[in-house]
């Protein structure tokens, strides 16, 4: 009994940190967006770094978010039967009129070797395309 009540009481804990915070009316909210083989995490906001990696929460102004895009590279994109190489690329989007109450989407991807980032309004239109900073494997 004392092993399910753990065990349960863990599950719990755990599922609780998996939610997402309520977004702040008074701030912009910037959901992160990739594929399956893509992983995207918010680092930091301007120059100060975020405590949750899974999204950012902006004041309404100009902000320049930072974030880590991680993938991939096939053997194919390399030539021969090389093991998969692993990648971390910092990426860099500046956009100046974040509206407090709204949306936006950061999505991000790979070619080859190069990752994407671009950011979006709740109308899918393109406001700002990162740049990509410094990469390395994982």
């Amino acid at each position: 009994m004392r092993v399910f009540l753990a065990v349960t009481s863990l599950a719990l804990i755990s599922g609780c940190s998996l939610l997402m915070p309520n977004h702040d009316p008074s701030m912009a909210w910037v959901d992160l967006k990739t594929d399956e083989d893509t992983e995207l995490l918010a680092s930091k906001v301007d120059s100060k770094d975020l405590d949750d990696d899974r999204f950012f929460q902006v004041s309404p102004g100009a902000h320049e978010l930072h974030a880590q895009v991680r993938f991939h590279v096939a053997a194919t994109n390399m030539g021969g039967n090389e093991p998969p190489l692993s990648r971390s690329c910092e990426m860099t989007v500046k956009y100046n009129d974040f509206v407090a109450g709204q949306t936006y989407r950061l999505e991000a991807g790979y070619v080859g070797f190069r990752p994407w980032a671009k950011l979006f309004d709740t109308n899918d239109r393109l406001l700002g395309t990162a740049r990509e900073g410094s990469c390395g494997q994982i």
